[in-house]
């Protein structure tokens, strides 16, 4: 017999960090690609230790594009349990995979988080559904490349290098619509967890000044490994007290501009730059 079941129809996927170029492709395809942003599924993986200034931008982009963003949790886990570590709770889902790792804290070298908080629920959600995912990478990044599924069925498009836009155009495009950018760029150069490895010492700095709650849960994870005197760290530099009291100066690299255009309020720190976890950044 022959199988006469119906192809189903390829996915479109847009996965956002809160971040400026995620949030701006979702609005561009919105506005300029209405028949694809009636297809699109918005995600975002919501990893339980995002700054309270993401979850709110992720709300406000939910409102401008009229669609549902899903959430996107690892297996076995519910809405709850995010809950728990966005509230001070230290065994929430971070919590959870850091004990699986015996306490040895995520790294350039080791980043465990990005792919058990980002890229597995991501695979999961797609399974075997042929798929274009749609990347905020521009048309000035020649060199970046961003996340490439290595399987098969999930394809990769960016709209934005097709069309040739620029990172000029991304802050037109977040003025324009109105939702603007994250609080957090005001003292921080990139989204992800409030606990990224890949900060600057200026961005410690402003994570103790503007949540001071959060840099004392970050430091708490930090400790020393009686047995072998290993000590687990954020920085490379040693503790997150021992990096931020150190004498030398921050990053010449600020933050903030003395100016009120958007493009201005963020410089040119590119969150690949240092090789940020391109999944969680963009």
């Amino acid at each position: 017999m022959n199988d006469l079941t119906e192809k189903k129809p390829v996915r479109h996927l847009l996965g956002l960090s809160g971040g400026k170029d995620s949030s701006a492709l979702a609005i561009y395809i919105r506005d300029k690609y209405p028949e694809i942003h009636e297809k699109m599924e918005y995600f975002f993986s919501d990893t339980g230790a995002e700054l309270p200034e993401t979850l709110e931008y992720i709300d406000k982009l939910e409102d401008y594009l009229c669609k549902p963003i899903v959430r996107l949790l690892p297996d076995g886990f519910k809405e709850n349990q995010i809950k728990k570590e966005n509230s001070n709770e230290e065994d929430g889902l971070f919590g959870h995979y850091l004990k699986l790792h015996k306490n040895y804290l995520p790294s350039p070298q080791q980043r465990w988080c990005t792919i058990n908080l980002k890229l597995i629920p991501f695979e999961r959600f797609v399974g075997n559904d042929e798929a274009i995912s749609y990347i905020g990478i521009r048309a000035d990044e020649p060199d970046r490349v961003g996340y490439i599924s290595s399987k098969p069925n999930i394809k990769t498009r960016m709209p934005f290098r097709e069309d040739g836009l620029d990172k000029e155009d991304i802050f037109k495009i977040l003025e324009s619509s109105g939702i603007g950018i994250p609080e957090y760029y005001k003292w921080r150069s990139r989204s992800g967890c409030y606990f990224c490895f890949f900060q600057r010492k200026e961005e410690w700095i402003g994570l103790k000044k503007n949540h001071p709650d959060l840099f004392e849960r970050a430091k708490k994870y930090e400790q020393l490994d009686e047995d072998t005197d290993i000590r687990y760290t954020w920085s490379s530099v040693g503790t997150l007290e021992e990096l931020i009291s150190r004498p030398d100066s921050v990053s010449s690299k600020k933050i903030i501009k003395k100016s009120k255009r958007l493009m201005d309020i963020v410089e040119d720190t590119d969150d690949d730059a240092d090789g940020g976890c391109l999944i969680c950044t963009l």
